[in-house]
């Protein structure tokens, strides 16, 4: 690692909170758990924590290599190569869904004489640009943009508590059904979607100016980033109420609507839309980043940023030709997220632990 390449504790924890955030902050989760979504997603954070520490325990073990690297080393070439490539098409797979959930979601508010081509095409090619330029530039920006999108929520908060809109009895009763369907909900769907996905970051520990510190902020960036997306889903459910909340696409744009402050402030739908612009660049952006590393490390690349066009060109058409039409991606989502997903997020991961754990008791020297 170069010190060009190196990125801060603070740089970490703010791109954390905006990975956390993507299309998280946006989309409807928690289905099950109906009003409770909120509560779902308090309970699925200690997991996600537990997740974290796992990511950072295979770290310390090879802090100089990134997620397919380590995967080699732990498995062997022969297994390890093939897991390595498939973790880098994953990636790609994950940045494209992500483009067209904000590219349709553009086009359903604003853009709707804008051919869906045009719109994706002006997405990636910043995404392409970012990778390009490389990590650290990345996550200056996560530094830069975290005070934005903190101010966007302070901003729709006051608006939405001063309009009046806001209904407690919404929700209520708190585990009504009991408390079996706010687990369901919790686990394993919010601790897949989004706090699994920190996977990603495995691809970019290395660059850490100070690792003793990775394991504590990160932490604190899911616990963070759990409590504001919680405060904010909860919101969501007691303004628009729990039943329009599970039919709506995009129940954070559908509940801004709605408010109205003075007769005069109206129309914040636009925040709702910038947020989501910059929740969604940074989530596929490093993903992206992720797909390109993994991809360089297995073909034996030396330039990484090389990589950047033909990965970002994957990406751009995946998304256009994955799915005719936005309930059709939906289908296609709910189909990896219960078969694909949990290989990657879970399966592996947690098998790639439990191989270390047994090399490293076999391998100490006999007393």
């Amino acid at each position: 690692m170069s010190k060009s390449s190196a990125i801060s504790p603070t740089q970490l924890f703010a791109m954390i909170i905006l990975f956390e955030f993507g299309t998280a902050l946006v989309l409807p989760i928690g289905l099950t758990s109906a009003q409770n979504s909120w509560l779902s997603i308090l309970l699925a954070m200690p997991a996600g924590m537990i997740f974290y520490w796992l990511l950072m325990y295979l770290h310390r073990r090879y802090p100089a290599l990134i997620l397919s690297a380590y995967i080699r080393q732990i498995v062997g070439p022969y297994i390890g190569l093939p897991i390595g490539l498939m973790y880098g098409i994953y990636f790609m797979y994950i940045s494209a869904r992500n483009l067209r959930e904000a590219g349709d979601l553009l086009i359903t508010t604003s853009y709707d004489q804008t051919p869906i081509v045009i719109v994706h095409a002006a997405m990636i090619a910043t995404v392409i640009y970012i990778v390009h330029k490389g990590v650290q530039v990345l996550f200056r920006l996560g530094e830069i943009y975290i005070i934005f999108i903190i101010a966007l929520g302070l901003l729709s908060d006051m608006a939405v508590l001063l309009s009046g809109t806001i209904e407690i009895r919404d929700l209520l009763p708190i585990w009504g059904e009991g408390v079996g369907p706010t687990l369901r909900s919790a686990y394993p769907n919010i601790f897949l979607f989004p706090f699994a996905e920190v996977i990603t970051f495995a691809t970019v520990l290395p660059h850490l100016k100070q690792n003793q510190a990775a394991g504590k902020i990160g932490m604190l960036a899911i616990l963070a980033s759990s409590v504001m997306l919680s405060m904010t889903h909860a919101i969501e459910v007691s303004v628009i109420g729990k039943d329009m909340y599970s039919r709506s696409t995009f129940p954070l744009f559908t509940a801004i609507t709605t408010v109205e402050v003075a007769e005069f402030v109206e129309r914040l739908d636009a925040l709702v839309i910038l947020a989501l612009i910059i929740g969604v660049f940074f989530k596929m952006t490093m993903y992206a980043y992720a797909a390109t590393s993994i991809v360089a490390d297995v073909f034996r690349i030396k330039e990484m940023k090389q990589m950047a066009y033909p990965i970002g060109s994957t990406i751009f058409l995946v998304s256009i030709m994955s799915a005719w039409s936005f309930p059709e991606h939906g289908a296609e989502g709910t189909k990896s997220f219960t078969t694909i997903q949990p290989i990657f997020l879970i399966y592996i991961p947690v098998l790639l632990f439990v191989v270390q754990l047994v090399r490293q008791k076999f391998s100490r020297p006999s007393s």
